[in-house]
């Protein structure tokens, strides 16, 4: 399967869930809004979340595709899946070993999850009861991370890419349920409805890969080689793998200290711009990996290093002008989407300010995406993970000084400086091994992508001055304001692309011709 159609099959499914997600996270702010519950409730959701991001999807995933791709390529399919059931024996094991644990001393947890909530408290007793609701989530999603890697591994991305709009859906379903008018407590409907996602997710992909038919039985763990080796190089990975998300966890951390709400402003923020990065950057690493880890397994260095580079290329063809364009109109994009209910103006105004430094980082949270399973590929997770602990040092370092100026947007510019700082690095440590070199092709597209960026921006930041008596009327005016923001935006910038890369074409023809004539 090529790259392009990979991507496309994952980016669409992606882009589904994240589309639900919206209509769940604008549901959110009409009942719960930014406070107290709203602050607990995405603390005992994050939590997890980021557990899952890091462990199951992440380290785990670096380490079990490369390895399960290689044996499936280069040994025989029973073998392959012999390990995998072995490998899913010990991750479940002990993740629901470390779910029960992390449940129970959990009020003593949250005092150094959550500092700021203060023990006896609304925030700090609602944030323990729905975490410990929660918790269990994780377990299930390390049992869908191994299925998934597995399909990934054959080619199969649809349903691993599908699963998490199970999770948007039922939520939407809680979410409808306490607007009826229910007398219930909305974040405690959540918080079980993210439970039971988890288990819907489970049985989803144990379906689909009945139809695959692959069978993985769940066996009695015995530490065997191959699963010694899989600890191995999942260990450095947990920091390697998931960055973002620990710097997210020290986002929500230092938060908790500042006023009521900034937990929730940069939780909505959050989630515009993990929009393009979920399509483009989490949909690029899940096809780059298995597809690298069978190029370099064959010893295909040269098609590999040009996979790369497409990869980098097809990513900021759509970060590039997405970042531009959340920088721009990050007003009318976060009123639009959640101005509603108990979410004010004045919420509005300050979750745009977090979007905009977010936004500032988005291409670089998609590259790390790219130039990480460069790495994982060749079974290296060592070096991203002493990059991921420098990465980290600066994020809490930038926080804390920013924090007292900036506030909660200290916060998300620390996050995206800190993104730009491990992009580089692994940038960096690829070239320097021999294992990538950018080639001419991706230079000449990337700097027309930015100029056209810039252009797009512009003419953005013109149309939201002509248009802003409509942005800041009724709802069906700003919905109307914005739509035709982003169709002239995207229009702008895909005909600049394009003519900035015509006169390119042109131009090196023309000096083909004359070294020709010469």
């Amino acid at each position: 399967m090529s790259l392009f159609r990979s991507v496309a099959t994952v980016g669409g499914f992606t882009m589904i869930s994240r589309i639900l997600g919206f209509v769940r996270d604008i549901l959110v702010a009409a009942v719960i809004g930014a406070g107290p519950i709203s602050d607990a409730f995405f603390v005992a959701f994050r939590i997890p979340n980021m557990f899952r991001r890091l462990v199951a999807e992440g380290a785990f995933s670096a380490a079990f595709v490369p390895m399960f791709a290689r044996q499936l390529e280069g040994k025989s399919e029973k073998e392959a899946l012999d390990f995998a059931s072995h490998a899913l024996g010990f991750l479940t094991g002990f993740l629901f070993l470390f779910s029960a644990l992390f449940m129970i001393f959990m009020p003593f947890l949250m005092q150094y999850l959550a500092p700021g909530f203060e023990p006896g408290g609304l925030r700090f007793e609602l944030a323990v009861d729905y975490t410990r609701i929660t918790f269990p989530y994780l377990a299930c999603m390390a049992v869908v991370a191994l299925l998934g890697g597995v399909l990934n591994a054959y080619y199969k991305f649809a349903a691993m890419s599908a699963a998490p709009i199970l999770l948007n859906i039922i939520l939407i379903g809680c979410l409808v349920y306490s607007l009826s008018g229910a007398d219930t407590d909305a974040g405690l409907i959540l918080s079980w409805g993210v439970a039971a996602a988890g288990v819907a997710q489970v049985l989803f992909l144990i379906v689909a890969c009945r139809r695959a038919g692959v069978s993985l039985p769940l066996q009695r763990p015995r530490l065997t080689p191959k699963i010694r080796r899989l600890f191995k190089l999942m260990l450095p990975g947990l920091l390697g793998a998931g960055v973002l998300q620990i710097n997210i966890l020290v986002g929500t951390i230092i938060a908790s200290l500042l006023a009521t709400g900034s937990i929730s402003y940069l939780y909505y923020a959050d989630r515009v711009y993990q929009l393009p990065l979920g399509v483009i950057g989490i949909a690029m690493g899940t096809a780059l990996l298995p597809l690298l880890s069978r190029q370099l397994r064959a010893g295909e260095e040269g098609p590999a290093a040009h996979t790369m580079n497409r990869a980098v290329e097809l990513s900021m063809l759509f970060t590039l002008p997405a970042a531009a364009a959340l920088m721009t109109i990050s007003l009318p994009v976060i009123s639009v989407l959640f101005q509603r209910g108990a979410f004010d103006a004045a919420a509005s105004q300050t979750t745009a300010a977090a979007l905009v430094a977010f936004a500032s980082g988005l291409p670089a949270y998609v590259l790390t995406k790219v130039y990480a399973p460069g790495f994982f590929a060749r079974e290296d997770t060592t070096t991203p993970v002493v990059i991921g602990i420098l990465s980290m040092l600066l994020n809490v370092a930038l926080s804390l000084l920013l924090i007292g100026s900036l506030n909660h947007v200290g916060i998300a510019l620390a996050t995206s400086l800190s993104a730009w700082a491990n992009a580089a690095m692994l940038w960096f440590l690829l070239s320097r091994k021999g294992h990538y070199k950018a080639d001419r092709r991706l230079f000449l597209r990337v700097a027309a992508m930015l100029l056209a960026s810039a252009i797009m921006a512009a003419g953005l930041y013109l149309g939201e001055q002509y248009l802003a008596g409509w942005l800041s009327g009724s709802l069906t005016q700003r919905v109307l304001a914005l739509g035709g923001l982003v169709v002239g935006g995207a229009t702008l910038f895909f005909c600049a692309a394009f003519v900035l890369g015509a006169a390119r074409i042109r131009e090196v023809k023309s000096l083909l011709l004359r070294r020709k004539t010469t």
